[in-house]
């Protein structure tokens, strides 16, 4: 890994970390999920105008995607901590779920090809 690459578990750690001494405390897990929602709308209405037939208002010149993402990445990762989750083993354990249901559901979608 490079050296300005971190791992899903040490973003945990990170926001952890972050959020115990700079943030004082988590949000409760309900706020954060409110907060998930409210970030996961903002990326939605940015690529509605990036992507989308939807053009950019005067309020929206300043937003970058990236910078998007990162937020429900960060909530995400509250999230996560909060309820006793380690994303890694999760996404690990869902690309071994994927992989078994999946194995030849969507190479036979017409649709697809």
């Amino acid at each position: 890994m490079a050296s300005n690459e971190i791992s899903i578990r040490e973003a945990q750690q990170i926001v952890d970390e972050w959020v115990r001494t700079t943030g004082v405390r988590y949000f409760s897990e309900l706020t954060n999920m409110a907060i998930l929602t409210e970030e996961v709308g903002e990326v939605a209405r940015l690529m509605s105008r990036l992507y989308g037939d939807q053009s950019f208002k005067d309020s929206d010149q300043q937003k970058n995607l990236p910078d998007e993402l990162a937020d429900v990445l960060w909530v995400l990762l509250c999230i996560a901590n909060q309820t006793g989750t380690d994303l890694t083993m999760a996404l690990q354990k869902n690309l071994e779920k994927k992989n078994t249901r999946d194995a030849g559901r969507h190479g036979e979608n017409r649709k697809l090809r």
